[in-house]
């Protein structure tokens, strides 16, 4: 009787442990995708929120200019220090999550060059805009258009259609900054961008916990 309960409980044991197994590498899988996270649901909801406060002071504050004269002195530290603190953050944390990392998790030199492309021709195209006398040539959201269609070409082909979406969302802020006037389109850059990065966070949380 002793042997048969034996046997019995080596059985069970050993049709329990493939599902230990699976139940073992969900959870490195999980564990490994918030460590390897190039930007984690809390970097981007941080950066979320202050995009939203530095377009935003920017928007109360030149909201009331006749005739629009763009951001003030004071206004400008505000952007610069934005940006600066963001990028510093950004890299900092991708580096952090990519060490060591290799393959298709690493943007190519080629797509590397594409993005550094698209961001040089802006102030190019934009400066070609405003020299046909195109109204919103200047607006802060014309910034988004070209980098946002490329950085969603280059996840579009890397990742297919939930890559790509950021970038389109990215350059659709732009779109519409264009018919909000020159000091509306601090306030849709500033919401927009908001709810492009938060949306991110989210979808970036559920792929995590998924």
């Amino acid at each position: 009787m002793n042997h048969t309960s034996d046997t019995t409980s080596a059985g069970n044991g050993g049709n329990f442990a493939p599902r230990q197994a699976a139940a073992l590498l969900d959870q490195t899988t999980q564990q490994a995708r918030r460590k390897l996270a190039p930007s984690p649901p809390w970097l981007l909801a941080t950066r979320a929120v202050a995009v939203l406060a530095a377009l935003g002071a920017i928007w109360l504050s030149v909201r009331g200019q006749h005739p629009y004269k763009g951001p003030t002195g004071a206004d400008s530290p505000i952007l610069v220090a934005f940006i600066v603190l963001n990028f510093t953050a950004t890299v900092a944390v991708r580096e952090r999550a990519m060490a060591g990392v290799r393959g298709r998790t690493r943007l190519r030199p080629a797509e590397i060059a594409i993005l550094v492309v698209a961001f040089a021709a802006v102030p190019v195209i934009m400066w070609a805009l405003a020299a046909a006398g195109v109204s919103f040539a200047l607006y802060p959201t014309t910034v988004l258009i070209v980098p946002g269609l490329a950085w969603a070409a280059i996840m579009g082909v890397r990742e297919g259609w939930r890559g790509c979406s950021m970038g389109l969302a990215v350059a659709a802020v732009g779109v519409v900054g264009a018919f909000a006037g020159p000091a509306g389109s601090w306030a849709v850059a500033g919401v927009g961008l908001c709810a492009v990065l938060l949306g991110k966070a989210v979808a970036v949380a559920r792929r995590q916990r998924g």
